[in-house]
């Protein structure tokens, strides 16, 4: 059982001034990154594009772990990859869709590739909790679905800056306007936090661990 005391803390942390400032700090990371991503010398490269604007989506979704976890020991590093590798991995569908590995191929779709669909992420999350319940997964890994959601979701929200959010089956948004595309951003992780400890995640993760979230 989790004691008040964890609850308490993992309320209070969820909402820590350090946690806050990270999240300044994400936000001004997404205004400097977008902008060396327009430079000439990335723009003129598909691949370099294509391979930069991946590796923003994954330290966003570092980033974004990092704040509602804290990298705090040699183990949290492992999940914060692992944020970063689901945040970058959506793009593969790209190639699936256009049944090819060629980038152009994959640049020049039709139509949105599945996993850009927004409403399959609660579809996907709950099925990974359906299936870590069915499975027995010990508690230790009770933090997969939410790492799932905030790294997919950072995902759809940068996207949704050119294309809106394509929210089956009632169509798509219009393109979201850059400032609130930081905002939701930079708020992600505080709205999952609230609600790893509204379901009690926070405080399992902190008793299992052995030590409290610090963030």
């Amino acid at each position: 059982m989790v004691s008040e005391t964890e609850k308490t803390r993992a309320l209070l942390q969820a909402c820590s001034t350090e946690s806050i400032v990270c999240s300044v700090g994400l936000g001004i990371f997404c205004l400097v990154a977008d902008r060396l991503l327009q430079l000439p010398l990335i723009q003129q490269s598909d691949w370099l594009r294509a391979l930069s604007d991946n590796a923003v989506h994954g330290a966003i979704g570092m980033w974004s772990w990092a704040i509602i976890i804290g990298v705090k020991k040699k183990a949290d590093f492992g999940e914060f990859i692992l944020a970063g590798f689901l945040a970058s991995v959506i793009d593969v569908d790209h190639f699936f869709l256009a049944r090819s590995l060629s980038l152009k191929a994959a640049l020049t779709l039709p139509r949105r590739p599945f996993l850009h669909c927004s409403t399959v992420i609660p579809i996907m999350v709950l099925t990974l909790k359906l299936a870590m319940y069915l499975f027995k997964v010990r508690d230790s890994w009770c933090f997969l679905p939410w790492m799932l959601f905030v790294s997919w979701t950072s995902h759809h929200i940068r996207d949704a800056i050119r294309h809106g959010l394509w929210i089956c089956p009632f169509g798509k948004t219009s393109p979201l306007p850059y400032w609130l595309y930081v905002m939701m951003t930079s708020s992600l992780p505080h709205v999952c936090s609230l609600g790893m400890y509204l379901t009690g995640t926070r405080q399992v993760m902190s008793s299992t661990q052995g030590t409290f979230i610090v963030v």
